[in-house]
């Protein structure tokens, strides 16, 4: 199992080292990844915060290519979001919906949809069906959510 993120300000990376530790995988960051890490892991999750109105996080953006190469047929693929609810209530974790529609391309199997409930939102891109693609947390607003949801959502993947 292998967690990839992005992070500027660290709560990114600190939740990926806690879903890392939790289910015995290793951490690497977006800057030194590699295709390698994203096809031979048996899981593989992908963490992102969303900045401004909906964008990737800036070491993403620059190698957000190697996802687009990557081949995920038949692979299990979770995904984690960090976001402000409150100040980009329209934008709401938009990133990790558009790291889902190009897992989806590559032919990755999502797992671990979550929940809209307990968040104050107006949209997400993010939202499916009614429901999150991934693990939704909001570290600014809702810090002490936090360990909770990842507890229950770590439990569901496996």
């Amino acid at each position: 199992m292998t967690v990839i993120f992005g992070s500027d300000a660290g709560a990114t990376r600190a939740v990926a080292s806690r879903i890392a530790k939790r289910l015995h995988g290793r951490c690497v960051d977006i800057k030194t990844a590699t295709v390698e890490d994203f096809e031979s892991p048996s899981l593989l999750i992908l963490g992102c915060p969303t900045y401004g109105f909906g964008d990737l996080q800036s070491d993403w953006e620059e190698r957000y290519h190697l996802l687009e190469d990557a081949s995920l047929a038949g692979k299990r693929v979770a995904l984690f979001g960090t976001g402000d609810q409150f100040t980009y209530p329209d934008t709401f974790v938009d990133a990790m919906g558009h790291i889902y529609d190009t897992a989806v391309e590559r032919g990755a199997e999502v797992v671990g949809f979550t929940k809209t409930e307990g968040y104050d939102y107006t949209e997400s891109f993010a939202e499916r069906d009614g429901q999150f693609v991934g693990l939704v947390l909001d570290e600014d607003q809702q810090p002490g959510k936090t360990t909770a949801r990842i507890d229950q959502w770590v439990a569901g993947l496996r």
